[in-house]
């Protein structure tokens, strides 16, 4: 009982179209070889790359360079070769940081390349742009530090008050009501 497990030809068109509309929201593509690797810890790649809005795939490699073709992503078309794992993401560096943090505990899990908005990437650049932070953390980082300026404002003008009794409370009131009165010129 021999069981043929290739694709027909309309399979074959569902998969191109739906990796092209996975290429066309992508920022970033990631390569990585992933021979050898056990089923469980596939599934945790993916179960991460998941939660992580990264579309992570086992793709046929003619299937994924028609996929490309006419993109900007179609200079990876000579690195995909052997068996890989496709990972993309809107995000520019999800995609990198779910490859490269799974591949510090699966040595088995090698990165190939990878392309970022119509660059080529080497397994160097790929690894640079995983420590890249994300764009919700560098917005986390930018409101940080706005909110610590504005607090440090208040803490001052309070430690003012504090020192100065009641001709602080004035002043501390003067500079209250000098930004509602500037709003109403």
């Amino acid at each position: 009982m021999e069981e043929d497990l290739s694709l027909n030809l309309q399979e074959k068109q569902a998969v191109v179209a739906e990796v092209s509309a996975q290429v066309a929201q992508s920022q970033t593509i990631v390569l990585a070889e992933y021979r050898g690797i056990k089923v469980a810890d596939i599934t945790k790649l993916r179960a991460t790359a998941r939660k992580s809005g990264v579309y992570l795939h086992v793709l046929k490699n003619t299937l994924a360079r028609r996929a490309v073709q006419g993109t900007s992503f179609e200079a990876l078309g000579d690195s995909m070769v052997g068996p890989l794992v496709y990972s993309m993401s809107a995000d520019p560096v999800a995609a990198a940081k779910v490859m490269s943090d799974f591949a510090r505990t699966n040595n088995l899990l090698v990165i190939k390349a990878g392309a970022m908005s119509g660059s080529l990437l080497s397994v160097e650049q790929v690894a640079v742009l995983a420590a890249t932070p994300s764009r919700d953390e560098l917005i986390a980082r930018l409101m940080a530090t706005m909110n610590a300026t504005t607090a440090k404002f208040v803490r001052t003008l309070a430690a003012i008050r504090d020192a100065n009794g009641p001709a602080a409370e004035v002043i501390a009131e003067t500079a209250a009501e000098a930004p509602a009165e500037a709003a109403a010129v």
